[in-house]
């Protein structure tokens, strides 16, 4: 890689950084070869999530449109005068990402600028472009050359990306609703979200939680490490979460403190050393 490729890499790292120091404690207990590739792809996510969410002053359907045709120009043409989609660039023709994961990622966010309820299909959809797709664009990095290893971990992928999402959607419930209006459970009157409605949404996850371990404890040495830091933390989380009644959602947004993650990530390490995880 020349010096652009390296700046370009470097402030997808920082841009990793300063929104989530959760997710860039998972990333630096990857093996080193991985960290750069998946902190590219989370400031290109990253990006496209803050213009459907915060860019509230500007035309989002435009900034989103040119971000996805700056995104394929610079997929195509190997080099982006915008380092987030650069270092992104490097990453899909490097790793032989498929576009296809990428489009829905984008059609995703897209949703977020006009669909503020989803029925069982669009929440479907909407799940698996905003967050199994990145969960697979990583797992093809873990398994650059080995596409039956890829193939073999697919599902339990896509769970966890979906466990997480739906964690997030619990977590952020009330900005969400209050100052975006936007509700993503299907079939939910949040004029009754009462605590046997709460419950059902947790049994979905812990089944998802549940298939996505099965696809950790096979993934290879070297990643396993990582994502096993974000699953514990988001775990952690969902428990958080579990404990609060229906209606003390609406009232904050939940997190785990920064001491609780490094006292996680310490003892992850510790097993990690000793073969037990």
């Amino acid at each position: 890689m020349d010096l652009y490729d390296i700046n370009s890499l470097e402030i997808s790292r920082l841009t990793t950084r300063n929104y989530s120091t959760s997710f860039s404690m998972g990333v630096r207990l990857l093996q080193k070869p991985y960290r750069l590739p998946i902190y590219a792809i989370y400031g290109f996510v990253r990006v496209a999530d803050e213009i459907v969410d915060t860019f509230h002053d500007h035309d989002k359907k435009v900034l989103l449109d040119n971000f996805r045709k700056d995104t394929f120009q610079a997929i195509t043409e190997k080099i982006s005068t915008n380092p987030i989609l650069h270092s992104f660039q490097w990453v899909v023709n490097h790793y032989h990402i498929d576009h296809a994961l990428i489009h829905a990622f984008l059609d995703s966010m897209e949703t977020d600028l006009t669909d503020k309820q989803h029925d069982e299909a669009s929440f479907k959809k909407y799940v698996y472009g905003s967050a199994e797709v990145v969960g697979l664009m990583c797992l093809r990095v873990f398994y650059h050359n080995d596409d039956a290893g890829y193939r073999a971990l697919i599902h339990p992928a896509r769970k966890l990306g979906e466990a997480f999402q739906k964690i997030n959607f619990l977590r952020d419930i009330h900005s969400d609703f209050r100052e975006r209006g936007r509700f993503y459970f299907p079939g939910i009157d949040l004029r009754d979200f009462s605590d046997a409605t709460k419950k059902t949404i947790e049994k979905d996850i812990q089944q998802d939680f549940e298939e996505a371990s099965q696809g950790i404890r096979k993934l290879n040495r070297a990643s396993r490490l990582g994502v096993l830091v974000s699953y514990t933390y988001y775990l952690k989380l969902f428990r958080k979460i579990k404990r609060t009644s229906a209606d003390k959602v609406f009232q904050k947004r939940f997190r785990i403190s920064n001491f609780r993650k490094f006292y996680l990530l310490g003892s992850l390490w510790i097993r990690y050393q000793l073969g037990l995880v």
